[in-house]
């Protein structure tokens, strides 16, 4: 007998004739938000090849196609993480565990969805709450690099990896003085005056207008078209920042950070979205001004400043809002974060509660991080030609009573097993003690 040798082309061929072939299917559930629109209590969705042909009240029915009744559940789009370490840090206090931050203060052709664990105990776990996609993004330096959207789904990090690069990350650096006196610090020998934190402050700052002046002339140079012109893939890495093409996610905390930041991005035209953020809410007229984009993550942190309002925090994204500021929610970066994204809908419902409008909360974890990624087009809300991926949820999603019961990417339904639903089945049988 004549062996057969199956290649990963001809698999790949056979699986996209399956998917093309796969007879369309109508959902029908007890309400669908769109978010991008209106909202159908009852509703249906019509998919078909991996993508959203209907939605509505009811929708028309293909020839053949299956009805699935998800009777009682209600339907959401994915939601959308961004930026996070998830799939770079699995166990903070393990350091083998953990690759966040690469090495230097200018890394700009570093490619974070490269090093991510695809088999990450807290990427099923973080699904299992109705993420479907996360922004993964590099830490560290000045400029740590470019980030990727990934959905958390597939086959390694090709399959994973469903746009590249997102964003260029730069952490812009603090603003203010350490006024302590010398004799109050641990260690005396790293107090600094006033007057050396300044400069050090201000060489920073021109460190950035350097690294972006250097990229401008090569970008420049480089469309001069001359024959001797050798590309550097870290300066090919910025072109498509300097041209707007695509975000530069600037990483900000404090006031006077978010001040200078939008002032630099202004002046050279650049097309920026604050993260962190948390005193967004302090400068939200300058923010609304220039329509710059934030990504907020403060909503569970502590109030900077002892005169802060105790719910500031809650309250900052209708702040935002108010004054006309596109808002997404997340938590902030790094492997402690990574561990709780699961908790992304209770951020919405924390700010819901505290003055920002439901459908603007809704947005804030689906549709506006689409946006600000350039991948509206596809996900984020649940219209007619965009991909297939929704939640079922036994309730109201930003209600912590109500829980993700189904969770479909590109028209895939993905398990929601997890290390949690593991140990609970095997905890929940474990032997009793004799009375």
């Amino acid at each position: 007998m004549r062996a057969t040798t199956i290649t990963p082309f001809v698999v790949a061929s056979l699986c996209a004739s399956l998917c093309a072939t796969a007879a369309p299917v109508v959902y029908r559930a007890a309400a669908i938000h769109t978010v991008s629109g209106e909202s159908f209590a009852p509703g249906e969705l019509l998919v078909d090849g991996g993508k959203l042909r209907a939605v509505g009240k009811t929708v028309p029915r293909a020839a053949a196609a299956k009805v699935v009744d998800l009777a009682g559940l209600q339907l959401y789009p994915g939601l959308i993480a961004a930026p996070t370490s998830l799939g770079l840090a699995e166990i903070s206090g393990v350091r083998a565990t953990v690759d966040t931050t690469e090495v230097g203060e200018f890394v700009p052709d570093v490619e974070a969805w490269i090093s991510v664990n695809p088999d990450s105990e807290l990427i099923p776990v973080a699904r299992a709450n109705g993420i479907t996609h996360a922004l993964v993004a590099p830490m560290g330096g000045r400029v740590s690099g470019v980030s990727g959207l990934m959905q958390l789904n597939g086959w390694g990090v090709e399959q994973m990896t469903i746009q590249k690069p997102v964003a260029l990350h730069l952490w812009w650096p603090a603003m203010q003085l350490d006024t302590t006196p010398k004799e109050q610090l641990a260690d005396a020998s790293k107090s600094k005056s006033l007057k050396e934190q300044a400069s050090e402050r201000a060489e920073q700052l021109r460190a950035i207008d350097r690294f972006f002046d250097d990229a401008d002339a090569y970008q420049k140079a480089r469309a001069t078209g001359a024959k001797d012109f050798k590309k550097v893939p870290a300066w090919e890495s910025v072109l498509p920042f300097l041209k707007g093409e695509r975000p530069i996610m600037v990483h900000a905390t404090e006031a006077r950070q978010i001040t200078a930041a939008v002032t630099w991005a202004q002046k050279r035209h650049y097309k920026i979205v604050l993260v962190g953020a948390q005193d967004a809410w302090r400068v939200a007229e300058l923010l609304g001004k220039h329509a710059v984009p934030v990504i907020y993550d403060a909503t569970f942190e502590l109030p900077r400043r002892d005169d802060d309002a105790h719910d500031i925090h809650f309250r900052a994204p209708h702040i935002l809002h108010r004054a006309g500021v596109p808002v997404a929610l997340c938590l902030p970066m790094g492997g402690w974060a990574a561990s709780e994204l699961r908790n992304l809908p209770y951020l919405a419902a924390q700010s819901a509660a505290h003055g920002l409008p439901r459908a603007e909360a809704l947005k804030a974890i689906t549709l506006r991080p689409a946006q600000f990624m350039g991948v509206a087009d596809r996900l984020g809300s649940l219209e007619a030609d965009k991909e297939a991926t929704f939640i079922a949820v036994d309730g109201d999603l930003l209600d912590i009573r109500a829980n993700v019961k189904r969770v479909w990417i590109a028209g895939e339904e993905v398990s929601l097993e997890s290390r949690h639903t593991r140990l609970f089945e095997r905890y929940k049988n474990r032997p009793r003690p004799r009375p």
